[in-house]
Parts: structure tokens; C-alpha cells; sequence
């Protein structure tokens, strides 16, 4: 698992390597200065509209203290905002991510293991779909821990082991898919789980770095890829095998089709 991780970091920056990481930082910042400005908004008119309402509640004396009270809500608003932008980096990262995830494995895949095949890229509408669902989950589990934050710093544990579960979920079944059918990507990680999990930790540390966080999906993803060899146990071009027979017309399914009908004429 260590090796995994030592094999990704050291990627990282690699030529190959560096384009992706310039793409992927780019669509994650854009992404979160839209959430950070849409959030901001909101929050700006939920505040304005709330004193309007209050003062006409209260009456025109109320006006003093309600304007104290909204600029301590506009300040507490923008913290929230810059707060929120880090805790949300799980959920940015990994619908980012799945816009790259196969550039990314295949690179992986061509460097350290030449002699075996590649994998075969998952449909983007696939790839994008797995990461809008994670990072769905992601945000709701960071509304539910955002109260527990204020109680000793339970809501930081609640969302560093929510990242290592749910990083650590989708990018080892988008590796596995690579070279099995989704059902069987997920089963062979639930056949895993501790071992997916705790490396899922070190990716859930490697999202609480500021600014080195926007490089999650390069990480996470090369990592899973070395983490998915190791505990397949046999040739990648023997897993290839389960997802191409699925893919009716594949050419690997073809040839295998050719070569075992000799066998049974011969049988």
C-alpha cells in the first residue's frame, strides 16, 4: 500500500503526468470559485432578506441591533464560505477526477507495467456519473458533520474517515472497472474493503493539504491503479479477460472466441 502511494507521489510531476495535472488543478479551481460565489450570493440574500423580515417583525427599533446582527452574519458567511471551500475539496476532487481517471490510469498503467495491456476506458457519461455520486454523498455528509465541528472537533474526525471511504471507494472501483465489469469492480472491492480503506486514509490526507489537495484525482487514482495490481494476484491481462467477454464484439472476446474453437474440433 505504501509502495502504491510512494509509486503515485513520485509520478506526480512526471512529463507525462504534468498536462493532466495542469487540467485537473484549472477545472478544480474554476469549480470551486463557482461553488464559493454561488454560496455567497446565497447566503448574502438569505441574510438581507432575514433582517428585512425581522425589522418589519420587530419594528423600527429593532433596526440598530439587526444591523450589527447582519454584518456579524456577513462576516461569519464569508469564513463559512472559505471554511466550506477546504471541507468541500473531497466532493470538487471527485467529480473532477472523473473527467481524467482513465488519462490518468492509462498513463499509470503504461509506465509500470509495459509487458501487460491496458485497460479499457470506461464511458465518460460512466466515469462522470460515479463522481457526481460521491461527491453528492460528500456534500451531504459535510452538511450532517458541519454541526459537530463546534463539539471538540468531532465533525473534522466525521469528515476525514467520510473522505478516506468515499475517495478511497471511487477511484479503486474506477480502477477495477478498467479491467472488469461495474459489478464485479465493486465486489472485488468489498472483498477488500479494509485494505481499499485504509489506503483511502492516506488519500483523505492528502485532500487536508491546501492547494496540494487540487492534485487529489492524479494521486488517488495512480495509487488505486498499483493498489488494484497487488491485490488482483494474477496477470492484468488475465482480468482483462472478465471485462472483455462482457462486451459482446470486443476484440479481445473475439480472439478468445477464434482460439477455443480449434480446441473443441480437436476435443
Amino acid at each position: 500500500m505504501f509502495d502504491a502511494a510512494f509509486k503515485a507521489l513520485q509520478q506526480m510531476f512526471s512529463p507525462p503526468f504534468r498536462s493532466v495535472l495542469i487540467k485537473s488543478m484549472l477545472l478544480a479551481l474554476v469549480m470551486i470559485v463557482l461553488l464559493g460565489v454561488g454560496l455567497y450570493k446565497f447566503l448574502d440574500w438569505l441574510t438581507v432578506s432575514g433582517g428585512v423580515w425581522a425589522e418589519g417583525a420587530l419594528g423600527p427599533g429593532a433596526h440598530t441591533p439587526l444591523s450589527w446582527i447582519i454584518w456579524i452574519a456577513s462576516i461569519a458567511s464569508a469564513l463559512g464560505i472559505v471554511v466550506g471551500g477546504i471541507f468541500l475539496m473531497p466532493a470538487v476532487t471527485a467529480f473532477v477526477g472523473s473527467f481524467f481517471v482513465d488519462e490518468i490510469a492509462e498513463i499509470v498503467e503504461r509506465t509500470y507495467y509495459p509487458a501487460d495491456p491496458v485497460g479499457t476506458a470506461l464511458p465518460l457519461g460512466r466515469s462522470i456519473f460515479e463522481g457526481t455520486k460521491t461527491a453528492l454523498i460528500a456534500v451531504t455528509i459535510y452538511l450532517v458533520a458541519l454541526p459537530f465541528i463546534l463539539f471538540a472537533g468531532l465533525g473534522f474526525l466525521i469528515l476525514f474517515i467520510a473522505a478516506a471511504w468515499l475517495l478511497s471507494r471511487e477511484y479503486f472501483d474506477l480502477a477495477g472497472m478498467r479491467f472488469r465489469p461495474p459489478e464485479e469492480a465493486k465486489a472485488f472491492r468489498k472483498a477488500n474493503q479494509a485494505t481499499v480503506f485504509t489506503a483511502g486514509l492516506l488519500i483523505a490526507a492528502f485532500v487536508s493539504i491546501p492547494i496540494v489537495n487540487l492534485a487529489t484525482p492524479l494521486f488517488g487514482m495512480a495509487m488505486m491503479v498499483h493498489l488494484h495490481k497487488r491485490l488482483s494476484g494474477r496477470r492484468p491481462s488475465e482480468i482483462g479477460m472478465t471485462r472483455a467477454d462482457a462486451i459482446p464484439g470486443s476484440s479481445q472476446s473475439a480472439s478468445r472466441g477464434a482460439s477455443q474453437g480449434p480446441r473443441g474440433l480437436n476435443s
